[in-house]
């Protein structure tokens, strides 16, 4: 049946039209042109719910096109696939699903649709024609799974516009926590430095963690050259405070070590920011072994020269973490070989960055003018450093090693004879026949770890990451029941980093351990047993969430339950609960 139209109303509506599409006019150069493309977008589907219809409709009516015309296509190409998608929606629910289950199915396939589909430039010139931010797109990053969505595309299209700007809305908004794409952040340089700052907050908030936090913050800084440079001259900037600038200082160093680790040559960039220049022949001979990552003679003559002279250069130069590295393995690592001639300047260079203090005469004063220095603790460093050189120098036995138990545990104390201990204890233990060998139930040189770890809290990762790299190795040549004991053996060592305040790394890994499920329940079972002996309340509550779990699991503490609420296992589950908010 054919229906009439009333031009009249269609005049109306043509001008309410006019007044909602923004811009000026566009002249009809060629009228049929504009009815040809007008009417061949109203034909494809469901174009009436796209967000251009305004416009295209001012067009099509600018160059004499007919309402009966308009309204035919529209009409006959409506699917309704959104109205649809919301109908089998409402039907789920009704069937019983879930109403969060339903909108998270919904969104997750119109985000795999987008991902399939999304084009840039057809997304630059939708936003282009808005003139404005549109308002669905402030809308959007309101919700985090779009907000997600806008980081992944972001990412694959780094030099889409509309992108571009909608992260920086994120960022204005207040979620750039959430911006964990580096690629994504690095584009402006208004949301790198937010995402920055926010990853240094949560260095300096999470102490306990403070080592996954360093990484997460490096790998962003080492994105590419421009945030290297940008964020490390930031960080240098702000070491010079008086009041947490060490901790700066140390995130920065932190920051260096990972970009060598992951072979990035930023050795012209650190000696640029540490105010070698000033100091041509040390530079020099720094920037020689720093490039080569290896030291030689000659260099450390040059250093060992200028440092020892009645006005050295200023410690920052040598206190650098590749050459204090480069130091320790020269002198703690099993067989290497100095030249006697030139190992005193070795261990003098090794003393004087670790031990002598620098203070600057004037508040304030630039690096480069006067300074006072404190040598008094360089002697007894140098000396305990020579002592354990002599002993680490050469391969020995643990039943070679009990005559030098005493002055191991008195040069101990010194840090840097610390950090030597434990990267000769590595080179040591991890020989691949070393507890095939092993008749001790723990052997000398694991247990000067434990030593260390009661002197040196700063150490305790680095012991730590040497106790989970051994008891994840491999030892099948071992029978099944020692391989257990070795790992008890380390169980233990890790339980008294713990007692030593070393208490979320800890037991952050040994839950891992267990949600990988690739570990004896028996070593699961002997960690809580110990654990649960030494702790007693109040406990944080991020110990409580990594360790109940793994108490109330029946298969791991269902053995060491008594009948009533009098064994460890049962008494701090009730506290637990009692006392804490469990996820």
């Amino acid at each position: 049946m054919e229906e009439e139209y009333d031009d009249e109303a269609w005049v109306g509506r043509n001008s309410q039209l006019e007044e909602e599409a923004d811009g000026p006019e566009e002249p009809l150069d060629n009228p049929q042109e504009v009815l040809d493309e007008c009417v061949s977008k109203f034909a494809t589907s469901d174009y009436i719910m796209e967000p251009g219809i305004f416009t295209q409709l001012k067009r099509y009516f600018q160059a004499g096109g007919t309402p009966e015309l308009v309204i035919n296509q529209l009409s006959a190409n409506y699917t309704a696939v959104a109205q649809m998608a919301n109908l089998l929606a409402e039907w789920l629910i009704l069937a019983g699903v879930r109403v969060t289950d339903v909108q998270a199915m919904v969104e997750n396939h119109l985000k795999d649709m987008i991902l399939k589909t999304f084009d840039p430039k057809k997304a630059d010139k939708i936003f282009t024609e808005e003139g404005e931010t549109p308002g669905w797109l402030t809308e959007m990053i309101e919700h985090h799974t779009w907000r997600s969505l806008i980081y992944r595309l972001a990412e694959e299209y780094p030099d889409c516009l509309m992108l571009n700007f909608t992260i920086k809305l994120i960022s204005d908004a207040g979620f750039q926590s959430e911006i964990t794409s580096i690629s994504t952040a690095a584009q402006q340089i208004e949301v790198f430095s937010r995402v920055l700052k926010t990853a240094i907050a949560k260095f300096l908030s999470h102490q306990e963690d403070w080592q996954s936090a360093i990484e997460e913050c490096a790998k962003m800084v080492c994105h590419g050259q421009h945030t290297y440079v940008y964020s490390q001259v930031l960080i240098q900037v702000l070491s010079q405070e008086s009041k947490g600038g060490f901790i700066m200082k140390r995130l920065s160093q932190e920051i260096t070590k990972y970009a060598l680790k992951n072979n990035h040559n930023v050795t012209p960039i650190t000696m640029a920011l540490n105010g070698s220049s000033r100091h041509p022949q040390a530079c020099e001979a720094l920037t020689s072994m720093l490039s080569r990552n290896t030291l030689n003679p000659a260099d450390i003559t040059v250093l060992f020269r200028n440092y020892s002279s009645p006005e050295p250069p200023p410690i920052d130069l040598i206190r650098n973490p590749q050459f204090l590295d480069l130091l320790v393995d020269s002198l703690f690592k099993v067989g290497v070989k100095i030249n006697q001639e030139h190992k005193s300047k070795y261990i003098y260079l090794l003393g004087y960055a670790a031990s002598v203090v620098e203070t600057p005469t004037k508040k304030g004063q630039s690096k480069g003018g006067h300074r006072t220095t404190n040598k008094d603790e360089l002697k007894p460093t140098i000396h305990a450093i020579e002592k354990v050189h002599a002993i680490c120098n050469v391969s020995r036995g643990s039943s070679e090693l009990l005559g030098d138990i005493s002055t191991l545990y008195n040069c101990i104390r010194f840090p840097v004879v610390g950090v030597g201990v434990i990267r000769w204890v590595e080179n040591t233990v991890t020989e691949p026949s070393y507890f095939k060998l092993c008749t001790e139930s723990c052997p000398l040189h694991l247990a000067l770890l434990d030593e260390v770890a009661v002197v040196h809290a700063s150490l305790h990762d680095q012991i730590l990451r040497l106790l989970i790299r051994l008891f994840e190795s491999k030892q099948d040549e071992l029978e099944i029941l020692v391989q257990l004991e070795m790992r008890k053996m380390l169980l233990d060592r890790m339980v008294n980093l713990l007692a030593r305040g070393c208490v979320v790394p800890v037991v952050k890994y040994i839950s891992q351990c267990c949600s990988r499920g690739d570990t004896d329940i028996s070593l699961i079972r002997y960690f809580v047993t110990e654990v649960l002996e030494m702790v007693t309340h109040p406990y944080s509550s991020e110990f409580v969430q990594l360790f109940l779990p793994m108490v109330e699991n029946e298969e791991i503490t269902g053995s060491m339950r008594g009948e009533g609420d009098n064994d460890p296992v049962s008494e701090f589950i009730v506290h637990c609960k009692a006392h804490y908010m469990t996820l």
